[in-house]
């Protein structure tokens, strides 16, 4: 690699490497040491295929969710089995990840810039501006949609559909339109745990000894070509556990079963605690 080599976007692979090492460095003990980060899926990585990935996930926290992704999914290719125990595997880290953020939360402030150097594709969201829900319509900047193409072209596509932290809100028809449009591989994630872990941000650890789970799913079965709109936006409500049917009340039998569950992990985790 050239020392100035540059991707797409402008960005200087060198430095790009660089940041990935250190903030991988420093976040590290976040999701194995002060709290604990279970992985399932993580062989489902290995078998991608370097571009036209796009990744689905709900959404908890504005950072802290997609660093957790550049962790596990560095250290799947590194050959870890579901962990992300010793940080060898950022020596050499994919350096074709993007992510899909807010263009006002990646200038709000100097660490949120370096962090959009690692990979962040900006978009201007129609629908909410500073925290608050718009009512009145505003264009797609085709720009956006652009440039999502050209990383998706380039690499691997981490996305939120949902759009916002707040948990059961609507998938965003652009993330269906993306899929329709680019035909890519479509890898659902379901997370928990980082709204206990972390504040709002994900910069801040509010609460040590937090499992926090990490489930990555086969790739979504979607028919480019027939399937709708609307057909591809339920996919994915389902597939990142965000349809309204999810809020129906659990039957007492499985909470008590999801408890039992809770405890076996918990004496995991102080079983791993000790280990580390």
């Amino acid at each position: 690699m050239g020392l100035f080599k540059r991707n797409p976007f402008g960005h200087i692979l060198f430095i790009k490497k660089w940041l990935i090492r250190v903030l991988g460095a420093m976040t590290h003990k976040r999701y194995r040491g002060f709290n604990e980060l279970q992985i399932e899926g993580s062989e489902i990585i290995k078998t991608l295929p370097d571009t036209n990935v796009l990744f689905i996930s709900n959404h908890q926290t504005y950072f802290a969710d997609v660093v957790a992704m550049f962790h596990v999914f560095n250290a799947s290719l590194s050959g870890r089995q579901d962990t992300i125990k010793n940080i060898g595997y950022l020596w050499q880290p994919k350096m074709n990840i993007y992510y899909v953020a807010a263009k006002e939360t990646m200038q709000a402030g100097l660490l949120p810039r370096i962090l959009a150097y690692v990979g962040a594709i900006t978009v201007e969201r129609t629908w909410r501006a500073k925290g608050v829900d718009v009512t009145e319509k505003r264009d797609v900047n085709p720009n956006d949609t652009e440039n999502i193409r050209i990383a998706l072209e380039d690499g691997w596509v981490i996305t939120f559909p949902q759009g916002t932290t707040k948990s059961f809100k609507p998938v965003r028809k652009g993330t269906a339109h993306i899929i329709k449009q680019h035909k890519p591989i479509v890898i659902p994630i379901v997370i928990d745990g980082f709204r206990r872990s972390f504040d709002k941000k994900g910069l801040r650890m509010k609460k040590k000894g937090i499992l926090q789970s990490f489930i990555i799913k086969e790739p979504l079965d979607i028919d480019y070509e027939n399937d709708t709109i609307d057909e591809i936006v339920e996919k994915v409500e389902y597939a990142i556990e965000q349809h309204p049917s999810f809020l129906k009340v659990i039957p007492a039998e499985e909470i008590k079963a999801q408890e039992e569950l809770n405890e076996m992990r918990r004496w995991s985790y102080k079983d791993s605690e000790n280990e580390y």
